[in-house]
């Protein structure tokens, strides 16, 4: 099950999704190489972390998959939002220096055609974060929080799909050690929770973040792929093949009257 764009920002201005929001910021914070000038792609839902860490780049866009739905972004300016789908990217070639994922991978149809999309569009020193749900975790096995839905991933299969992806991780951090209670006494400890969880019980985090660099080989070969999208208008015009069929027959539309019949 997807998460959908309305879940998911009633999720984040909640109190529990603002505690979330805090948590994941500082395990990405611990990732995150300063890049001055970045070209910076944000897919899933992102809009919390790009607002924070798109500040000091050239350019950033916020790329919404299209059964999650899309919001505008940022609210002043010109909108950087595209509803895509994450298996064809609508960028060239070695055109992105970094991409953020959140609440994306685990919802990919193949995730690992999606992280070869990405070895794709990212520059030759490019390089990926990405923040998925920890399947050990408590967070994964509850449904009114985003990271609830989708498939959970341990350390271990998100390295080796990186790797398959030809992505070398480089660093590891963890989030969301408090549970995901919305009881008010809960949440007043999260901070405690947190800091000790970090400490005590590191391998049941919520989510697990890493960030991985391309890798690159000499005559790799890159397979041109078939879309398997099928694409329909979504303002088709309703009505016309019924009122040719009427002018064929040589009728009137409703209200007319009815056309002669040939007698034997």
């Amino acid at each position: 099950m997807n998460s959908d764009i309305v879940n998911l920002r009633s999720f984040y201005s909640s109190v529990l999704g603002r505690l979330a929001e805090r948590s994941i910021t500082m395990a990405i914070s611990s990732v995150w190489a300063n890049l001055p000038n970045e070209r910076l792609v944000g897919l899933g839902y992102t809009l919390p972390w790009l607002d924070r860490f798109g500040a000091d780049s050239e350019r950033v866009f916020a790329f919404m998959p299209a059964t999650q739905g899309a919001v505008v972004w940022p609210a002043a300016g010109p909108s950087a939002t595209a509803l895509v789908f994450d298996e064809e990217l609508p960028l060239v070639d070695s055109s992105i220096d970094r991409m953020l994922l959140v609440h994306s991978l685990e919802h990919a149809e193949n995730p690992r055609e999606t992280l070869k999309e990405i070895w794709r569009v990212l520059s030759p020193a490019g390089r990926v974060v990405i923040v998925v749900p920890n399947r050990r975790g408590v967070w994964a096995r509850f449904e009114h929080t985003p990271f609830g839905t989708g498939r959970p991933f341990s350390r271990g299969q998100l390295n080796e799909l990186l790797r398959d992806a030809n992505f070398t991780p480089s660093s590891w951090a963890d989030a969301l050690f408090f549970p995901p209670s919305k009881r008010r006494f809960m949440m007043r400890f999260h901070g405690i929770l947190e800091r000790t969880g970090r400490r005590l019980w590191p391998i049941f985090s919520g989510v697990i973040v890493v960030e991985a660099q391309k890798r690159l080989y000499q005559g790799l070969p890159v397979a041109k792929r078939a879309s398997r999208r099928v694409f329909v208008p979504v303002l088709s015009p309703q009505g016309a093949a019924t009122r040719n069929l009427f002018a064929a027959a040589g009728s009137k539309p409703a209200g007319g009257d009815p056309p002669c019949m040939p007698t034997g």
